[in-house]
């Protein structure tokens, strides 16, 4: 039983041991050229300084047993050309070669002082996960089995170190990834065929299928042959023929010049292999390895056994195909089936931390492509948050960060058309920030973080371009998500409050950082960027139960002069505010931009209001806001004072009011509703028994009572189901505009296609009459 580990240990294998192997990888590799270059000039030299002595010699002797020629590291490289290209003969043993011994010559070996050192050599030894191929020998089987070797020493010597590196570094312990697989078949042999039933010599029909199997050409039967092996049998040898002959479909277009076993030319074929290789390879493995998932999400697997060793480069191999095909396919349908077909393989794949890093790369960039069709977004989402469950907090991590990375930049372009992926993108990628909170509150507070020194610096620093890295969809798009992962799992019901969440601290930095973007430019041109930052303000305020003061901003854009002052005639369409960040100048002080103004803010007003509907301090809450609005009102409809005829008289000839009465009675509805919400919190108010100062009390007030049922919640309720109808009917005759403008650009390109045709054919016509006219000419002339 080995003895337990020092405190000291654990802490230097929990903070500091990963980095301490890639600076010894680093440090191995420097030792490594120096050494490969140090050797090549003493061998050039050496060359040189023999080269005169044995000019007058023979440069290799003829015969098959000479000294020289059995040894061929003494020999020059001139010595090997001289000689005609003869080879040395090995000595055979029957029908297996017997490999002479050299002695290599030990460098870059020093002593080792300490058992528990036996890592810390910064030179390379003979052998390591780190040393050179000189330093495994000229023969590169040698090379592999002397690692092996060392892996199997390390393995009895140190199991716990060993047992480290193959959970967090497992692609260190492995090797021989674009290899034939020819130890599958090994394995496939020994599970098919029991020891005592073996033959010694192979029977004619076995002799026959590996001839078949070796042929370069892939035909139909034989991918019939592969599937129906897998299928019946859990063939290990039929998964590694479909695995190298799918490497060889999935790089049949690359330019690269690596050579495959198989060759695919019919489609026919391309298409049944793939789909044999990416539905039935998953099946063999779960088979072979089945992978058991506990009640957390976590997967376990047999990595120590011999199969995955002997799989290792399969899964590789196979993982690597897959990740090329999906970077190079175009088709929507064959791309949603890759996605679903590599989500059974994540599990074998969590060794390796590099081949998965550039699968999620892929997959958001395919994720966040809005031109790619909703369900393959979806699909390659599932696949996304798969991983996410599965895998440990580093990967969980870098899972986050590209996801993020990847809505960032597929946020870029915003119209009517972008706009449903890019909430798609939102909402599916908010799910993933609650999978472990703290990983979750740690990128969530480096990115909030980082648009925090955006701000800072175009306030601080201000140029005449510098509001543009706030005032664009990106940022503004970064915002609204991180308003959407907070208000999602901030606000979970099972929890006893919403400040239970780890994430619950980042709703303050977030609210800052929106209202001081959302008052950076306060212009009448960037409104409808204000309403983008206060529904997502509103919507952490909904569902978080938490107070942030977004009236006054709302009331600013009351008092604009667009709102204010009458308005300038205009034929210009209707503003869309969903899609819009500033508007044209040709839209400013027109009464078409006054009416959508006017909407926008009585739709934020009641929607602010109707947060605090049933709250006991509703009556206080709506004090000056009223005030202000009344004001407002007063002053924008020209209305009399009681007792001051004088003021509005001066106020008409002065040409105050802006003289538009559906804005108006849209804004004096808001202030009934608001009256009549405050007397009935009042009327609920007069019956209580508790003071303010029974916080228990004043949050159980009104908590029964549906917000519905409020006079301001009813109003705010059918307000939003009249613009979910209205957006739902432009949405339905957008989409037919579209399929009508399709249809009419294929009806054109059908005609254009005609008259081509026609024209070919009267061309045709013409030139047979010619000819026919020529040949006429001719028959008279002779």
């Amino acid at each position: 039983m080995p003895a337990r580990a020092k405190k000291s240990t654990k802490k230097f294998e929990k903070n500091h041991l990963k980095d301490a192997i890639e600076k010894r990888k680093d440090v191995a590799k420097i030792k490594q050229r120096q050494q490969i270059k140090t050797k090549k000039q003493a061998r050039n030299a050496a060359d040189k300084a023999r080269a005169p002595d044995d000019e007058d010699k023979p440069a290799v002797p003829t015969k098959a047993n000479g000294s020289a020629a059995a040894d061929l590291s003494k020999m020059s490289v001139d010595d090997f050309f001289q000689g005609g290209f003869d080879l040395p003969e090995q000595k055979t043993k029957g029908k297996k070669a017997v490999k002479t011994k050299e002695v290599a010559q030990k460098t870059g070996k020093r002593k080792r002082e300490d058992e528990d050192d036996e890592l810390d050599d910064s030179v390379p030894e003979k052998g390591s996960p780190f040393a050179s191929e000189d330093e495994m020998g000229s023969n590169p089987e040698d090379g592999l089995e002397a690692h092996q070797d060392d892996l199997d020493a390390l393995a009895e010597k140190d199991p716990e170190f060993y047992k480290y590196l193959k959970e967090n570094d497992a692609e260190l312990l492995d090797f021989g990834e674009d290899a034939d697989l020819a130890e599958v078949d090994q394995l496939s042999e020994e599970e098919e065929v029991p020891k005592k039933k073996r033959k010694k010599s192979k029977d004619k029909k076995e002799v026959q299928q590996e001839a078949e199997d070796d042929e370069s050409e892939v035909t139909t039967a034989m991918v019939r042959k592969w599937k129906t092996a897998m299928v019946e049998q859990h063939s290990l040898r039929a998964m590694r023929q479909t695995v190298l002959a799918f490497r060889a479909a999935a790089y049949v277009n690359s330019d690269d010049d690596k050579e495959h076993k198989y060759s695919i030319s019919s489609p026919d074929v391309y298409n049944e292999l793939l789909l044999t290789a990416l539905e039935h390879v998953p099946k063999v493995l779960s088979h072979h390895l089945p992978a058991k998932e506990s009640s957390s999400g976590k997967v376990r697997i047999a990595t120590d056994s011999k199969k995955y060793r002997t799989l290792t480069p399969l899964l590789k191999s196979h993982s690597a195909s897959i990740h090329h095909l999906l970077e190079n396919l175009s088709d929507a349908p064959t791309m949603k089936m890759t996605l679903l077909c590599l989500i059974p393989l994540l599990p074998y794949l969590l060794s390796f931390k590099k081949v998965l890093k550039n699968l999620i790369k892929t997959t958001v960039h395919i994720w966040s492509d809005t031109s790619t069709d909703e369900a393959t977004r979806i699909t390659a989402f599932m696949l996304i948050r798969r991983l996410a469950v599965i895998s440990d907090a580093s990967l969980r991590e870098a899972v986050l960060k590209s996801t993020y990375q990847g809505f960032v930049q597929g946020s870029r372009i915003t119209n009517i058309h972008t706009l449903p992926g890019i909430n798609l993108m939102k909402n599916s990628a908010a799910e993933l920030w609650g999978l472990d909170p703290n990983i979750g509150y740690t990128t969530g507070f480096t990115y909030i973080r980082q648009l925090a020194v955006h701000l800072r610096t175009s306030i601080t620093h201000p140029t005449k371009d510098s509001y543009k890295t706030i005032y664009n969809w990106q940022y503004t798009h970064s915002l609204d998500f991180w308003s959407r992962v907070l208000s999602t799992h901030c606000s979970n019901p099972l929890l006893k409050s919403p400040s239970a969440s780890p994430l619950h601290p980042l709703i303050y930095p977030l609210v800052q950082i929106t209202l001081g973007a959302l008052r950076l430019i306060p212009t009448p041109t960037y409104f409808p960027l204000r309403f983008h930052l206060t529904r997502s303000l509103l919507r952490v305020s909904r569902t978080t139960s938490t107070y942030i003061p977004l009236a006054p901003a709302l009331l600013e854009v009351l008092s604009s002069p667009d709102l204010s002052k009458p308005p300038k005639p205009s034929t210009l369409p209707p503003l869309d505010f969903s899609v819009a960040l500033r508007v044209p100048k040709s839209y400013l002080r027109t009464r078409i931009y006054q009416d959508g103004l006017g909407q926008q803010v009585q739709e934020l007003l009641a929607e602010f209001f109707g947060c605090w509907a049933k709250h006991i301090a509703f009556p206080e809450l709506i004090i000056p806001p009223t005030v202000a609005l009344k004001r407002w009102l007063r002053t924008a409809s020209s209305l009399p004072s009681k007792g001051n005829k004088s003021a509005t008289n001066r106020a008409e000839r002065e040409g105050k009011g802006n003289k538009n009465a559906k804005l108006n009675a849209s804004i004096s509805l808001l202030l009934q509703k608001l009256s009549a919400n405050a007397q009935y919190v009042e009327g609920h108010r007069a019956s209580v028994s508790f003071g303010p100062s029974d916080r228990q009390g004043v949050d159980d007030f009104l908590r029964d009572v549906p917000v519905e049922e409020t006079p301001l919640g009813a109003f705010v309720d059918g307000s939003r189901k009249q613009r979910e109808e209205k957006e739902r009917l432009l949405s339905e005759s957008r989409r037919e505009d579209e399929a009508r403008r399709a249809r009419g650009e294929k009806e054109d390109r059908d005609r254009d296609a005609d008259m081509e045709m026609l024209d070919g054919v009267e061309e045709d016509e013409e030139e047979d009459v010619d000819e026919e006219g020529n040949a006429s000419e001719e028959d008279e002339d002779d």
